[in-house]
């Protein structure tokens, strides 16, 4: 049951980040529309910001892609995870002092942070699930038995 969790949560984060596909793809003028409606100001059409929104994004769908593979085989992956977990960890407080510091509006700002947090933190806690499967005690450890018993 805690490695279904934690495989949900690493596929809840594959898509959170894996989103950004679409700034990839899409035309400035499309991503400026976009970025106007999640609260940004007047953006120049400067070919820099073009640049720059195509390699956070591309950057993005890789961290996305990277939690999906973790999903997929969290036991081969297991020693990976817990970094996956705290990098999400990381991001939500660098988001939340920004965001702060910024002065940003609720949305996305609250969402963002939230998601980082809540999927890391979860992802952190569920870290030995994995490690647990390919050991062969599939999230069953010594001391649970013990507990019911």
């Amino acid at each position: 049951m805690k490695l279904k969790l934690l495989q949900i949560l690493l596929v809840s984060a594959a898509f959170g980040w894996a989103i950004s596909i679409y700034g990839v793809f899409c035309s400035w003028d499309s991503a400026l529309v976009q970025l106007k409606g999640l609260g940004a100001d007047a953006i120049p059409d400067d070919p820099m910001l073009d640049y720059w929104l195509r390699m956070a994004a591309g950057a993005f769908t890789g961290i996305g892609v990277f939690c999906m593979v973790l999903a997929i085989n969290p036991k081969k992956y297991s020693a990976v995870i817990p970094f996956a977990g705290l990098f999400l960890i990381i991001e939500g407080i660098i988001l939340l002092v920004h965001g702060i510091r910024l002065g940003l509006e609720p949305i996305p700002f609250y969402f963002d942070v939230t998601f980082c947090l809540a999927t890391g933190t979860g992802i952190w806690l569920l870290r030995h699930e994995a490690a647990a499967l390919k050991q062969g005690k599939q999230g069953d450890t010594a001391g649970d038995r013990e507990a019911c018993l």
